[in-house]
């Protein structure tokens, strides 16, 4: 039986850490949590001029749900940039119970009602949650593939960017 995602994926770091996204990736659209339709490019202009973090996460996933206290320490230590959830839960109802159970109502959450395999997803070579990246304030990619909020270069990243 094959792991829950499937054939040839696993926890390792893309050869190519890309600085920018596809066109495609852009406009990928996630569901806000009042069920509105966003696209990534929509997401990353409201953060335009700040320094992004960007956690990939779900209820279901529990190396996500062991990051988030260390999640939250990084948020609290860096009050200065925005931080953005996206959601892989897998429903609607899944990503609404996760928010609440998890205490993430305060937090900007979208959902990918597409599901794992998308083109922003695909794009971003997502093979593993909880995933962080760090966005800077043109909207590049300042920092592509971290698997743990307490990944050092995260914060060496943000630090960099806030010079």
């Amino acid at each position: 039986m094959m792991g829950i995602f499937g054939l040839g994926c696993s926890q390792q770091t893309p050869k190519v850490l890309k600085k920018s996204f596809s066109k495609q990736a852009l406009v990928q659209k996630l569901e806000d949590e009042d069920g509105k339709m966003v696209t990534i490019q929509q997401i990353l202009d409201q953060h335009k001029g700040k320094v992004l973090v960007i956690d990939f996460w779900a209820g279901w996933c529990r190396d996500c749900l062991n990051a988030l206290p260390k999640a939250r320490e990084l948020e609290e230590k860096n009050k200065n940039i925005d931080f953005v959830f996206l959601s892989l839960d897998r429903s609607k109802e899944g990503f609404e119970r996760s928010l609440e159970k998890f205490e993430m109502k305060d937090k900007e959450n979208y959902w990918f009602s597409s599901g794992w395999k998308n083109d922003f997803n695909n794009y971003i070579d997502l093979n593993w949650i909880p995933r962080y990246m760090v966005i800077d304030q043109k909207s590049a990619i300042a920092k592509y593939y971290a698997i743990t909020p307490e990944d050092p270069e995260i914060q060496a990243t943000i630090d960099q960017l806030l010079k």
